[in-house]
């Protein structure tokens, strides 16, 4: 078992997704630490990107306002390398295949092992093209996370059967972005990933509201959240670490209400 599913062990998992270099590098490290604080499982860090097609317009600007900073991949690795021995939690990156290639997807791995990054999650690399970066993720033990939709029908059985660390359960159509309601059924959607396979599942796009994590708690593994956050972010600026430790910790106590230390 690697660490990212034994992040699931004791409890419903709380994701937390960040922009990497918004408002800058000094500001992400902080959020990190913070966030791990506040009993976050995983962190998801996103590399920001000029054409990240499954973002909604809050991680847009995000990515947007992090490049404007300077933020390049080099330096969010550099930023990792720096802090990952002292964060108890699995790091994750959130990235698009464009800048994969472009760094060199074999000089990518090895430096997401040597920064300490556990898994990543491309949102664009469709599951009939994983092995574009499978075999070069395994080489390195990095974990490829799969991602599934209400879209994915019959191919829900065959990418979750070949997931690790867990899968990505998308619960809405469309990019990332707060919603008011989330109505997709996730109760039938996750049956079809516990049909085959024993990794756990966890369910975001649109997460924001405690009551709604709670929901979400009650029938999935975990709950990943990130536009909140980064609407946050955008807000507060390098003040933020407050506002987002004590906002995780209100998602944290939802998900523990639907199921208090029950995995």
């Amino acid at each position: 078992m690697n660490r990212i599913q034994a992040a699931f062990k004791k409890r419903k998992a709380l994701i937390a997704f960040i922009t990497g270099g918004d408002p800058d590098l000094e500001t992400t490290a902080r959020l990190i630490d913070a966030m791990a604080q506040a009993d976050a499982d995983l962190i998801e860090i996103g590399i920001p990107f000029s054409d990240p097609v499954a973002e909604g317009p809050v991680i847009q600007a995000a990515d947007a306002r992090a490049l404007a900073a300077g933020c390049t991949v080099d330096r969010l690795f550099d930023m990792v390398s720096r802090i990952s021995a002292r964060v108890p939690v699995p790091l994750l990156f959130m990235t698009y295949i464009n800048p994969v290639f472009a760094y060199g997807k074999e000089r990518f791995m090895a430096r997401c092992a040597q920064s300490g990054i556990a898994g990543i999650i491309v949102p664009d690399l469709p599951f009939e093209e994983k092995q574009e970066l499978a075999d070069v993720c395994q080489a390195h033990n990095v974990s490829l996370i799969a991602m599934i939709a209400p879209t994915s029908g019959d191919r829900i059985a065959a990418i979750a059967g070949e997931a690790e660390g867990f899968v990505y359960g998308v619960s809405s159509l469309g990019v990332t972005g707060v919603r008011s309601e989330i109505k997709t059924d996730i109760r039938s959607m996750l049956a079809q990933v516990r049909a085959v396979t024993s990794v756990p599942c966890a369910v975001g796009f649109g997460v924001s509201t405690p009551d709604q994590a709670e929901a979400i708690a009650r029938v999935a593994d975990g709950v990943i959240v990130g536009s909140a956050i980064v609407r946050i972010v955008a807000e507060h600026g390098r003040a933020s670490v407050e506002p987002v430790q004590a906002y995780i910790r209100s998602m944290r106590n939802a998900i523990d209400r639907a199921a208090p230390g029950v995995p």
